[in-house]
């Protein structure tokens, strides 16, 4: 199974704050074993939302609204892209990630459709 594991933004991220060097460093060897596992299909950090727009929908009309975005905590800074054999699985290698942020921070984990899921 392939899941999205979703590093949720925190107000220094939002502020685009970039990590202390061993923090990046810590990274680096996790993503390093994750692709050593076969696990890591994709991964990168995301910048503020003060850099991004939403175009929100409704029926046939389109809205363009600028960033910055809040609250900050339902935000993504980052994600990746592993696969799995469950759900378990992914949850074992999150527990084993640095913490991401500085301070307090949310790893979020959902399992993404299969082409399965829709026959």
């Amino acid at each position: 199974m392939r899941v999205m594991v979703i590093v949720k933004a925190t107000a220094d991220s939002e502020a685009g704050l970039m990590p202390a060097p061993d923090l990046v460093a810590a990274m680096g060897r996790f993503n390093e074993d994750l692709a050593a596992a076969g696990l890591l299909l994709a991964g990168e950090g995301v910048q503020p939302s003060s850099k991004g727009v939403r175009i929100a929908f409704d029926g046939p009309a389109r809205s363009l609204a600028q960033g910055p975005f809040f609250p900050s905590e339902d935000l993504l800074a980052g994600f990746w892209l592993w696969q799995v054999k469950d759900l378990d699985e992914a949850v074992a290698w999150a527990r084993r990630c640095p913490n991401p942020m500085p301070g307090p921070s949310v790893i979020e984990i959902r399992p993404l459709y299969e082409e399965a899921d829709f026959a």
